[in-house]
């Protein structure tokens, strides 16, 4: 493993396990196995945790690259990274600043994390860098809803959620976001998740790849459980 974080107990102890169980319920898990389907060849998920993704990524996943911040999610994630059949290597650092070459990668992967980081738009050029061309971004990412009344709701919370769950904000415009950071949408659903209260469970769902126009459409859609 990569350096070291110097966090409090906190963050290093209490939070990872406390996202681990959050982020664990059942329509979370049928999501990351929806979206983790076109993964391929190389991969850097960013914001890795305690490897929750792991289980869902398929065969045609050569390696994993896993970038998280936060040391106590490595320690976290060692059970389910000494049983994965993909080759892990954990990587502990920001996504701001990526310690790889540009266009290293297949696929990027970010799960309920861009909500999380300190410069969004500096994250989305660094994963834009280190894609190759024709690469795909995929994400699962919570953020600031289209219903005004629970975007007024996400934007007062915001400030507690900010401390509670280190650095989660609950307004930011994901789809937007990516947009604009100089990614092309290829697919792309935004829903309220069951289950979930409406500040915390609008979620953004979608592949984009790197391209220089930053025209898309998003797909507002109620969420519809695979049956698969």
């Amino acid at each position: 493993m990569k350096g070291r974080s110097s966090l409090g107990f906190y963050e290093r102890r209490i939070f990872p396990w406390l996202n681990d169980r959050l982020t664990r319920a059942p329509e979370i898990e049928r999501l990351r196995a929806e979206a983790l389907v076109p993964a391929h060849g190389r991969v850097l998920e960013i914001g890795f945790g305690s490897g929750s993704n792991l289980p869902h990524y398929p065969a045609a996943v050569a390696s994993i690259a896993a970038l998280d911040p936060n040391d106590g999610m490595h320690d976290l994630a060692a059970p389910r990274l000494a049983s994965s059949r993909v080759p892990v290597w954990p990587v502990i650092g920001g996504a701001e600043q990526l310690p790889f070459i540009t266009g290293a990668f297949d696929t990027v992967v970010s799960t309920l994390t861009l909500c999380s980081v300190k410069d969004p738009e500096r994250v989305l050029a660094e994963l834009r860098r280190v894609l190759r061309p024709e690469g795909l971004l995929i994400l699962v990412e919570h953020g600031l809803a289209d219903d005004p009344g629970v975007a007024k709701w996400q934007r007062r919370l915001n400030g507690l959620q900010n401390v509670l769950a280190c650095g989660c904000n609950l307004n930011r415009p994901i789809a937007d976001l990516v947009g604009r950071g100089g990614f092309e949408w290829k697919q792309l659903r935004r829903f309220y998740v069951p289950g979930v209260p409406r500040t915390h469970g609008w979620v953004t769902l979608g592949v984009a790849t790197p391209s220089e126009s930053t025209k898309y459409e998003v797909q507002s859609t109620k969420y519809k459980m695979s049956t698969r």
